[in-house]
């Protein structure tokens, strides 16, 4: 009976010792599952991970800057007009904006350089966290370096197209008949490259938050656009996937700051095309509650 006994307790310790093997083998697995999502996502630029968070100043506090800053208060000064030039104005600002296309036939055509600051000066606007205007808009004129721009592009874009995008991704911008080869870079009299400026520097020399840098410059980047469709200029939106780095070293931007978003500026080739997309209607991208 003793030896009965023993061979059960035996017996139940082994199932016990099998079941909790089992439990954190699935726990890791479970724990591994994002990676694995991330891996069949490879299109994801590590480059342009938001990196705000309040937590890094946990790290090394000593490095960081304690804003005290008091900036005056002063009135508001506000224009309102009247509800009929209010619909009248609104609509006429929908329509130039509807007129908006992405461009990748682009004219090399000389573009007047103050047209190009009016336009940076306007996003520049842009309301930002903490009022932190964490932004750099690079322009670039230059002959060779837009070359050295498109050929540092299109070695990784060749690469995107072909492992890291995926089929789907692939598939989905036929459509458009894009592809690695963009010649914009090129011909475009103006490139505006967009970096996000992960942190500041305050003027004793330590880091300086930038609170939502990648939500504050696409905003900026928004209101860019608008600002270059009003003043009757085209562009196409390019994420350069990949290609931050090593844009980042060519152009001489410091490491805190992280490419966006690159513009290619100037104004329609004459055998210039578009697809003929639709966009979504109003009832489709807006709820009232």
């Amino acid at each position: 009976m003793f030896l009965l006994t023993s061979v059960l307790v035996a017996v139940v310790c082994l199932l016990m010792v099998w079941i909790f093997q089992n439990a954190d083998g699935g726990t890791q697995r479970r724990k591994g599952e994002p990676r694995a999502r991330a891996e069949a996502r490879p299109w994801v630029d590590e480059d342009l991970k938001d990196s705000t968070d309040v937590h890094q100043l946990e790290e090394d506090a000593d490095n960081w800057q304690v804003s005290e800053e008091e900036v005056e208060h002063i009135p508001f000064s506000h224009t309102r007009y009247p509800e009929k030039e209010m619909l009248t104005r609104s609509r006429e600002f929908y329509e130039l904006l509807n007129k908006r296309r992405s461009v990748r036939f682009i004219s090399n055509e000389r573009v007047p350089m103050e047209v190009i600051d009016n336009v940076i000066k306007a996003a520049g606007t842009a309301p930002s966290g903490a009022h932190t205007e964490p932004w750099t808009f690079v322009v670039v004129k230059d002959p060779d370096v837009k070359h050295k721009i498109r050929e540092i592009v299109e070695e990784e874009e060749e690469i995107n197209y072909l492992k890291r995008m995926g089929p789907q991704w692939v598939s989905d911008l036929k459509k458009l008949r894009t592809n690695w080869i963009k010649e914009y870079l090129d011909t475009a009299p103006v490139l505006i490259l967009i970096f996000k400026r992960v942190h500041g520097f305050a003027a004793n020399g330590k880091k300086k938050i930038h609170y939502y840098n990648e939500i504050s410059v696409s905003i900026a980047c928004g209101i860019l656009l608008a600002a270059l469709q009003n003043a009757g200029l085209v562009t196409v939106t390019t994420t350069p996937l990949n290609c931050g780095p090593r844009l980042r070293v060519l152009l001489n931007r410091p490491a805190n700051e992280k490419l966006l978003i690159l513009l290619p500026v100037g104004y329609p080739s004459e055998e210039a095309t578009v697809p003929d997309l639709a966009r979504k209607p109003l009832d489709q991208i807006m709820v009232t509650v």
